[in-house]
């Protein structure tokens, strides 16, 4: 089969190499998958620049979510042959090839309102949505929700969930083509912070009380300017840091404003609360029944152009998903 693999660590674009491999065989508690779709994420470009907190062995494929046919099974797994799922890539071997292995456990069927494209978008960012703003912000209706980069992956995520929630939502993103996007997306207010502060249209907004979750899976100075911005009790949940920069918490700060700063790894919740995963899966599966969810697919691009899809995600340069369909 064919399958991207990373042989040394750098720039996805360069780092990706087109490869013919063998076929993967599933072993115990495994499936083997036909890859109909593979979503592109931030942590595929952090595992080729070897930035990632898992560091699989060299070579190996990147692509960390998909959604599949099953065509194989592994010993002790009782899946049907030929169902329509999606599921986190088993690395080393992950979704930007033909096929792929999957822990069977990690399986849930994709909804049939997505078609193949949005169901691989659908599990990790809407997910990490879910669990963010319900299990640990308890996000209630008519609450203000502040979600930096609001046009991406992990962003525009959020902004269809909190609007389910019944929130109030402000969009932060970066240029014109963005805040189409943000406010396509649902968002009520868009800020496009190449030329608005956003910490002056959240104060606006909200009478000067603040938001009262903030959604930020960028870092750095937008988590910075965050906390000027957060209402008395709010949430700041910490996503990601794609802007390269980790900040430091003045935690003093937070206790003189009184807000909390609440860590996020989805991940996680696999291993510790597996019951919890499913029950989300099937509260996004309702939603995109009820059309209140579905994932922003900017693009579908075939298996060649998955290197460059990769680099353009980890530039910053794209709206919405993108989507590899092998």
């Amino acid at each position: 089969m064919k399958a991207w693999r990373v042989h040394e660590t750098g720039q996805p674009r360069e780092a990706m190499r087109l490869d013919e491999v063998p076929t993967p065989v599933p072993g115990p508690g495994e499936a083997l998958v036909r890859v109909l779709a593979a979503n592109v994420n931030f942590p595929d470009a952090m595992l080729c620049r070897g930035d990632y907190q898992i560091k699989p062995p060299l070579p190996f494929t990147p692509g960390v979510e998909l959604c599949g046919e099953v065509v194989g099974l592994g010993e002790g797994v009782t899946l049907e042959p030929g169902a329509r799922v999606i599921s986190p890539a088993l690395l080393p071997g992950g979704a930007f090839a033909e096929y792929a292995l999957v822990t069977a456990d990690g399986v849930l069927p994709a909804p049939e309102a997505l078609d193949d494209a949005e169901a691989a978008a659908l599990h990790i960012g809407y997910q990490t949505g879910w669990f963010g703003l319900h299990r640990r912000a308890a996000l209630r209706p008519g609450e203000t929700l502040l979600v930096h980069a609001a046009a991406g992956g992990v962003g525009s995520a959020a902004v269809q969930l909190g609007k389910a929630a019944g929130a109030t939502v402000i969009g932060v993103v970066g240029g014109p083509e963005k805040v189409k996007a943000a406010r396509d997306l649902g968002a009520d207010i868009v800020v496009d912070r190449r030329s608005e502060d956003f910490v002056a249209v959240v104060k606006e907004a909200t009478a000067g009380r603040g938001a009262n979750v903030v959604y930020d899976p960028v870092g750095g100075e937008a988590y910075t300017r965050s906390t000027k911005c957060v209402a008395f009790e709010g949430r700041i949940v910490i996503v990601g840091f794609t802007s390269g920069t980790v900040p430091a918490p003045g935690l003093n700060h937070a206790l003189v404003k009184n807000y909390a700063i609440l860590g996020l790894h989805w991940g996680l919740y696999n291993t510790h609360d597996p019951v919890a995963v499913r029950q989300a899966h099937d509260e996004l599966t309702r939603l995109a029944a009820e059309g209140v969810v579905r994932p922003f697919v900017s693009e579908r691009l075939p298996l060649a152009a998955a290197s460059d899809a990769v680099q353009r995600v980890a530039d910053g340069s794209t709206v919405g998903r993108l989507v590899i369909v092998p």
